[in-house]
């Protein structure tokens, strides 16, 4: 094949990469993440292969030893290593279906890299590549705006604004490079709806860093540029930029503000007390507690989820009760310091090292024009900041490499090599060589992205056969997904393990020793979860979770050898789940209720007085004591508690409608507890939505609290339930009116 149908082949798979972009692949679990991976692996893989076969058929077309490169082979190199040497070796090297980004496929963002430095030459080469970054942004951007929805086909918010940015700033390089007009007009139009787009997201951390790489954009022209209208012209917009953006945040408080959708937004979005930054400062703190014990090569790449849990502090959940589990610090360079180590992040900013030197060294020696080296030092510091509040993703690493490839472009100037010069492999050994890396992609291909692909379909028809024919013919789909035996069988284990036990009603209507059987094969998948990691807490709990429903049905059927078989195994498995994280609350709940089901009610109750002194404004815990007394016959110090729970906003926290009932007659004996009642008719209502009656009563509760409009809302809810109450619903809100 000739030179230039490899480039073309070549520059044709860097094109279908960005292609990924679009993939949403609903049929798989994380259905924005997974596919657009596998599909990237695979395709990197075919050219993998076509890249070797190009190189040593023409060597003079290798990349040039280039800083950059060096750097991405070191960090490569040192995610490894970490890995090696890290507490889960499976999560760091493969990763999981949630983020896709283990070390194995860092490679295949490397592997785009050298693809894009050895076909992307010319300056028609690059306007051709960054015009197609540019319109990929602009169709993702359009198709979230068309169909209203601020993370496209990328899926997270923050993802698709740092992908914003990238395709941004290679707008502006086109835009004042490009005599096209043609070109040009798309640049235009593609950054006002990428900004639109960049807008609907509304990240706050990507606000800060567009913002502050814009301000250098004028600060850098006004010291380098020769030209003194241009000076001027930076001088007055960057004084204006600063001016305004004070001016807003100064009075954020003003009615004008307040009243501007967009300003309110984006004052609201970049505030050190919102509880997603005071989160991220929590989730920082614990990377730097626990830096100390794992200084050079962290506790393995990807694997923050086991510091995050082991420093976990509780006041957490003081600004949110959601999404506890943090599996990356949400700031790049900590996580990749905290789980890599100090190797790991040296190698990281080496990268950005190299791409300072070159900018700086080419502009010096006149190689690179006054914008290129300005508008690629704002890019990065655009997405270093941005990243400083979240982590890459497929879309922004693929962008990464387009712009480390640009650099290289511009600072590696091709020149003629001797193409006759000494080979390093003779051409039959080469042969071979590449026969074997042929045949070794090849398996790599089937192996770990053909097999994981085919498990996980296998486990979204499993999670479906539950749903519509039962636990049973789900079990056996599952049984089918992981018969596959893939690096990713950690992920569907876990889905069926979570699944069985948040549902045990599944289980009541098959058979005992059926049931049993279940039981056991989700036990047995909860085991081997542990397997990779005895120290992952949310594995350990999961584990102790089922046990103890299967304890519970040994104890209805009064099995007590079985009984204390797996309820041992619960107790043990939470208390292994406890010692990794020590201070999350929601644990000790698990705990109180397998001494419960063991009827040592006595230590279920010192183990949620515990709990409660971890954070005393985490009501849940006051909750759970208060039902617990309650349920062994304590009701003086139940229904004491269970006023505290009330009035610190428990009531949503109560699942049992005959507990609610219960509470409400006890109120009902008791003076000046009308606002109690109302709380309580309020969560029935949404537990018992299809009770007439509950939603009477409470239209009348309303009544009494003299709030007609809920009052009236709530009386047309019991008229829609029972058509026969219209008249009297429309007697009632007569009287109302009056």
């Amino acid at each position: 094949m000739s030179q230039k149908s490899y480039l073309t082949i070549l520059k044709i798979g860097v094109y279908l990469s960005f292609l990924s972009i679009f993939l949403v692949c609903k049929s798989l679990l994380f259905p924005y993440i997974t596919g657009k991976q596998i599909y990237f692996n695979i395709l990197t893989e075919i050219l993998f292969i076509i890249w070797l076969l190009f190189i040593v058929k023409y060597p003079e077309s290798r990349p040039k030893k280039s800083l950059i490169t060096i750097g991405l082979f070191f960090f490569l190199a040192s995610i490894f290593l970490s890995s090696i040497f890290g507490v889960d070796f499976n999560l760091s090297f493969w990763g999981d279906i949630e983020r896709m980004l283990g070390v194995f496929h860092i490679a295949h963002f490397l592997i785009l890299y050298l693809v894009i430095i050895t076909v992307f030459r010319t300056k028609n080469d690059w306007r051709g590549l960054l015009t197609a970054s540019i319109s990929v942004a602009i169709a993702i951007s359009l198709y979230g705006l068309i169909k209203h929805i601020s993370y496209s086909t990328i899926g997270n918010t923050a993802y698709v604004s740092g992908y914003i940015i990238f395709n941004i700033y290679f707008a502006l390089i086109l835009l004042l490079s490009e005599k096209n007009w043609g070109i040009k007009s798309l640049c235009i139009a593609g950054i006002a709806i990428m900004l639109w787009a960049f807008k609907i997201a509304n990240t706050s951390g990507a606000y800060v860093g567009l913002g502050t790489s814009i301000a250098v954009l004028f600060f850098l022209y006004i010291i380098f540029s020769k030209n003194k209208k241009k000076k001027i012209i930076s001088l007055t917009f960057l004084i204006a930029l600063i001016v305004m953006i004070g001016t807003i945040f100064a009075n954020k408080k003003s009615d004008f503000v307040k009243n501007n959708r967009y300003l309110n937004s984006i004052t609201h979005s970049i505030s050190f007390n919102k509880p997603t930054f005071q989160t991220r400062l929590i989730s920082w703190k614990t990377a730097a507690e626990d830096f100390i014990y794992h200084p050079i090569l962290g506790t393995g790449y990807g694997n923050f989820a086991i510091i995050f849990d082991k420093h976990f502090d509780p006041k957490f959940y003081n600004y949110t009760r959601s999404e506890t589990y943090f599996d990356r610090a949400h700031n790049n360079l900590i996580d990749i310091a905290s789980t890599s180590g100090t190797l790991g992040l040296l190698a990281y900013l080496s990268i950005f090292v190299a791409v300072s030197y070159y900018l700086i060294k080419n502009f010096k020696n006149k190689n690179i024009d006054l914008n290129n080296f300005i508008l690629l030092i704002c890019l990065f510091v655009a997405y270093f900041i941005q990243n400083l509040a979240v982590f890459d993703s497929l879309v922004t690493y693929i962008s990464l490499m387009v712009a480390l490839g640009y650099i290289y472009c511009l600072t590696h100037k091709k020149t003629t090599e001797e193409k006759n010069k000494k080979e390093i492999l003779t051409s039959s050994l080469a042969g071979y060589v590449l026969l074997m890396t042929l045949i070794l992609i090849l398996i790599v291909t089937y192996q770990f992205n053909i097999k994981p692909l085919k498990m996980l379909q296998q486990t979204i028809n499993g999670h479906i056969a539950i749903n519509r024919e039962g636990l049973a013919a789900g079990i056996e789909a599952y049984k089918k997904a992981l018969s596959y035996n893939t690096i990713l069988d950690r992920d569907s284990r876990a889905t069926l393990v979570r699944l069985i036990s948040s549902n045990e009603s599944y289980l009541n209507n098959i058979e005992q020793g059926k049931a049993f059987d279940i039981l056991d094969y989700g036990i047995e998948l909860a085991k081997k979860n542990i397997q990779y990691n005895p120290k992952d807490s949310l594995a350990q709990m999961q584990f102790a979770l089922i046990a103890n429903i299967a304890a519970q049905r040994a104890q209805s059927a009064q099995n007590t050898e079985k009984f204390y078989y797996y309820s041992d195994q619960a107790l043990t498995a939470i208390d292994q789940s406890i010692k990794a994280s020590p201070r999350r609350i929601p644990i000790y709940f698990h705990k109180a209720q397998i001494y419960l089901t063991r009827g040592e009610n006595d230590q279920a109750i010192s183990t949620l007085k515990y709990a409660i002194t971890l954070n005393e404004d985490y009501y849940d815990s006051t909750c759970q004591l208060a039902q617990v007394y309650l349920s062994i016959g304590q009701n003086d110090e139940g229904f004491k508690l269970i006023d505290k729970c009330i009035d610190m906003g428990g009531v949503n926290l109560f699942q049992s409608p005959g507990l609610i009932k219960n509470l409400i007659s006890h109120y009902a004996e008791q003076n000046n507890e009308f606002k109690k009642i109302l709380k309580l008719y309020e969560r029935l209502s949404v537990l018992e939505a299809k009770n007439v009656k509950i939603w009477i009563d409470l239209a009348k509760l309303y009544e009494q609290a003299g709030d007609k409009d809920k009052a009236i809302q709530t009386a047309r809810k019991a008229s829609a339930l029972d058509k026969s109450l219209e008249k009297s619903v429309d007697q009632f809100i007569e009287k109302l009116g009056n």
